[in-house]
This record gives structure tokens, C-alpha cells and sequence, in this order.
């Protein structure tokens, strides 16, 4: 929120950020980089849920890394732009001297296609029940740009059960159609073009 919206995957639910990606703040002549990073989680939990290593692993080597850490106690809310600006304005007095890492137009360490991937998985999360979305794998197939300058994309998304891909196509395509659209609206916001974006189902084999 204190950086340029959409740029990060945010969910309700538990273990959703995958791995470390910077954010960038740069306001007249100084620059904070914003760590977000998944949640502490135990080994425990890491095998039980079949996470990652990355989740494991990436919340204490951004706190080693960091100059100062924030603790959440209470919810900011974007809409409440007032919370976000006194935030940003601490995290800017806070800033040390030193060489900048980023230019001034960088907003963030991802990549276009990794900010897509997170924009798929973010809904995924949204819409999927319990289990199902953290069983999706991505794999993005195409990625270019079309006859009029529109950035053209299509991702498979593989699950390993029969009964999940059920469950993420919808009655009639409903659900990933939905899926599609609203991934395609928030990368036109992004990326500021066009995007066609198509997502298909397949059985993990």
C-alpha cells in the first residue's frame, strides 16, 4: 500500500507470499526498500502443509538484512489513505545515508511475469477453497506482444486431482473466466496496456 498498488500478492489466507520481493519507495532524494516477505512459519508446519523452503527460510534472512524491522499490531487500511501516509513518512525519517540501489523509476525487484504469476495466484486464493489453490502449478506458456502493441499471456495451471480441476474451471468455465478477467484488469492497471490473458486447466501428470 505505501508503494505502487498491486504490486504484491495479498489474501486473507495463510502462507501466501512465496518468496522474498522488494518494493521501492523514492521521494525527492531518498529511497526505502520495503522487504515483503512470507510469514514466520515453523519446520513443523512447513511439513505437515508441504511448503516451500523459501517460506521457511526468507522471513529470517530479511530480518538480518533489514535496517529496521515494523511490527503489524493493528490493520492499516488502504482505504484509509491517512494510516498509509503517516507510515511512509516514518519509514522515509527512518532512511540512512547511503547510495541509492534502484533508479527512481523502479518500483519493485519482480518481474513482469512474476507480478502476473502472483495477480493469478492472488485470485486463486480468493476463490479456491481450503486446500485447492496452494496444489496449483503455474506455468506460463506464452508471453508476447500482440499484432496492436497488447501484452498477450496464457498460463496453465496444473493440479494434481481430477476433482480440482473441477473446481477451478466452475459450472460452464464460470470461475476461471471470472479469474481471467479480473487478472487481466489489474495488469492493464499495472502495466498500463492492454492485456489478454488466458488461463487454461490441466490435469498434473
Amino acid at each position: 500500500a505505501t508503494g505502487s498498488p498491486g504490486l504484491f500478492l495479498v489474501s486473507k489466507k495463510v502462507h501466501t507470499t512465496g518468496c522474498q520481493a522488494l518494493g521501492v519507495i523514492t521521494e525527492k532524494e531518498t529511497q526505502v526498500i520495503l522487504l515483503d516477505t512470507p510469514g514466520i512459519t515453523s519446520p513443523i508446519k512447513q511439513k505437515r502443509h508441504h511448503l516451500e523452503l523459501p517460506l521457511l527460510e526468507d522471513p529470517w534472512k530479511s530480518m538480518k538484512s533489514a535496517d529496521l524491522v515494523v511490527v503489524l499490531s493493528f490493520m492499516l487500511s488502504a482505504l484509509n489513505q491517512e494510516d498509509v501516509k503517516v507510515l511512509k513518512q516514518y519509514l522515509l525519517s527512518q532512511a540512512q545515508p547511503g547510495a541509492w540501489e534502484f533508479h527512481s523509476n523502479v518500483l519493485t525487484s519482480q518481474t513482469p511475469e512474476e507480478i502476473c504469476a502472483n495477480k493469478i495466484r492472488e485470485k486463486l486464493l480468493e476463490y479456491l477453497p481450503e486446500e485447492v489453490p496452494y496444489s496449483v502449478q503455474q506455468k506460463t506458456v506464452i508471453w508476447e506482444e500482440g499484432p496492436s502493441g497488447e501484452l498477450v499471456i496464457q498460463q496453465n495451471l496444473l493440479v494434481p486431482k481430477e476433482s480440482h480441476v473441477r473446481i477451478l474451471i466452475g459450472q460452464k468455465g464460470h470461475l476461471i473466466s471470472q479469474i481471467a478477467r479480473e487478472v487481466g484488469r489489474d495488469l492493464m492497471d499495472i502495466f498500463l496496456c492492454d492485456v489478454h490473458i488466458r488461463l487454461s486447466v490441466k490435469l498434473l501428470k
